[in-house]
């Protein structure tokens, strides 16, 4: 009797096993999540940058069902050949970026700030007095070559007013803001989206001595090899992003109203300047 209990014990354990496998076997399998790496051009410190961003790639890729991987580069230089090397899946790309990389390798738009035009400006320091004549044979600070705003907007300007200066890139808006309230330069070029997002201690050494013309701000680009599925939820994701509180609160840590959707068309007046660089 003993033997046939251990016999009956024996085949009700090896039921148990095999209905847990089936079990487990019939569960469905939980996907891990699409990955899309979101570059970003590097106004400023890539841990200034993360800070800003990854409260509101959080909040996107759980309204798309993907996750952002935050990246930038070291410099903006770097950031253009990645750009070109289509190594993001989508990036926030300055307006004249965009019409250089629509071109190759085929970004496409998606989405810009709401309510918004891009300006570059002039900062000294505080105590500045006079206008932008005291700055010619001066060497000024600027991020990059390409930075649309901050360098190629802000020398234009000086161009067509006549002043001759000498260009120093110093790599980011941060560094031209630093330098300049160091006094290591006279001035320097930036947006307004960058210096208001400066610690007030920093700010409060600076001055803004000039603003230029507006155009069509940063743009948020695809690359063409993300698949129409994709596409398609990226796009409808914009307008319930402004629907979203928490969307809203990471919106104000990169001083921007929002987001509204975008054209490629949209960036034609920087495509009219006929910018090469």
């Amino acid at each position: 009797m003993k033997r046939q209990n251990r016999r009956w014990l024996l085949r009700c354990s090896l039921l148990l096993v095999a209905v847990l496998l089936l079990s487990m076997l019939s569960l469905p399998v939980l996907a891990a999540r699409p990955v899309l790496v979101f570059g970003v051009v590097p106004q400023q410190s890539a841990a200034r940058l993360a800070a800003q961003w990854m409260p509101l790639l959080d909040v996107w890729g759980d309204i798309v069902g993907v996750e952002f991987r935050f990246a930038t580069a070291p410099d903006i230089p770097t950031f253009e050949a990645r750009l070109k090397a289509g190594e993001y899946d989508l990036a926030y790309m300055n307006p004249y970026h965009f019409t250089l990389f629509h071109q190759s390798p085929g970004y496409r738009a998606l989405a810009r700030a709401r309510d918004k035009r891009i300006t570059g400006i002039l900062v000294a320091k505080k105590n500045w007095q006079g206008d932008l004549t005291q700055l010619e044979g001066q060497t000024l600070a600027f991020p990059a070559p390409r930075a649309f705003a901050a360098t190629v907007l802000t020398q234009s300007e000086l161009d067509a007013a006549g002043i001759h200066y000498q260009p120093q890139y110093v790599g980011s808006h941060d560094s031209v803001y630093l330098s300049v309230a160091k006094g290591l330069f006279p001035a320097g070029g930036g947006v307004i989206r960058t210096f208001n997002s400066l610690p007030d201690a920093l700010r409060n050494e600076l001055t803004v001595i000039h603003h230029t013309a507006r155009y069509t701000p940063h743009a948020v680009a695809y690359h063409p090899k993300l698949d129409a599925a994709t596409v398609s939820r990226l796009r409808q994701s914009i307008a319930l992003l402004d629907q979203h509180a928490g969307a809203a609160v990471a919106f104000s840590q990169l001083n921007i109203k929002g987001w509204q959707l975008a054209a490629d068309q949209d960036w034609d007046d920087v495509a009219a300047l006929g910018i090469r660089r």
